[in-house]
């Protein structure tokens, strides 16, 4: 048996795929959502094997759900649109189904479903996977308990390596990922942030003030009033960036 949770923004193709799996032997039909944050906070308290979901909704799109799951969940992704399969499969998606759903396809899915339930790549590669190529991150989503957070990158004021974490601070909050920090820096547009230290990567524009700390190096004093350390090899690409 093989428990499945339904996710699309639109009911008809929710009540749809639900009559469509439901014929199928050894299917249970554990629940629906509706939208990207409702999906991820629905497969915690359900635990299903595997997500049917769709791409394209409000909050959350499937890419940012995708990265919120609990590895061991195989994900199906459903949609109307073919334009998304590339990178569907860069996220390690067991199978991406196009509408309108047919019978054999379907059980295809659900085949390869079955085979695939265990383990997907950390959430760091699929956050950079599953961004369009060329294109930097807009927004960061974190998943902290029960709460999910969606922090745009303009709100972000700098990021600071915490063992396998990094700690995000957003309008005067901190909120902890699963990430490292190179693969955070990577996503950003690097003519908005800047590693600034090696445990540090900072927003330019959050950047009130630089002084002068010890021989070589530097302490950046924030809008906020906090200070970051900056390196000496930090200190060199602010500089460059801010000329």
């Amino acid at each position: 048996m093989i428990r499945v949770l339904i996710v699309d923004d639109e009911a008809p193709a929710r009540a749809l795929l639900r009559e469509m799996l439901s014929a199928e032997t050894e299917v249970e039909i554990v629940g629906e959502a509706a939208t990207g944050l409702e999906a991820v906070k629905t497969a915690a308290e359900l635990k299903p094997d595997a997500l049917f979901l769709d791409i394209e909704m409000p909050k959350l799109d499937g890419f940012e759900v995708l990265e919120l799951l609990d590895p061991a969940i195989a994900v199906v992704f459903v949609t109307a649109y073919d334009n998304h399969a590339l990178r569907a499969f860069d996220v390690h998606a067991v199978d991406y189904v196009l509408k309108p759903y047919r019978a054999e396809r379907l059980r295809e899915a659900l085949a390869r479903a079955r085979a695939r339930v265990g383990s997907r790549p950390e959430p760091a590669l699929l956050a950079r996977a599953a961004r369009p190529a060329g294109e930097y991150a807009r927004r960061v989503v974190v998943k902290d308990g029960a709460h999910i957070h969606v922090i745009p990158v303009d709100r972000l004021d700098y990021a600071q390596a915490q063992d396998d974490y990094v700690a995000l601070r957003t309008e005067g909050k901190t909120l902890l990922k699963t990430q490292t920090l190179g693969s955070l820096e990577a996503s950003l547009d690097p003519s908005l942030f800047v590693r600034v230290h090696r445990s540090y990567v900072v927003r330019i524009d959050r950047i009130r003030t630089l002084e002068p700390y010890g021989k070589n190096d530097h302490v950046a004093i924030l809008t906020d009033g906090t200070r970051v350390p900056v390196s000496r090899e930090g200190y060199a690409r602010l500089r460059e960036l801010l000329e």
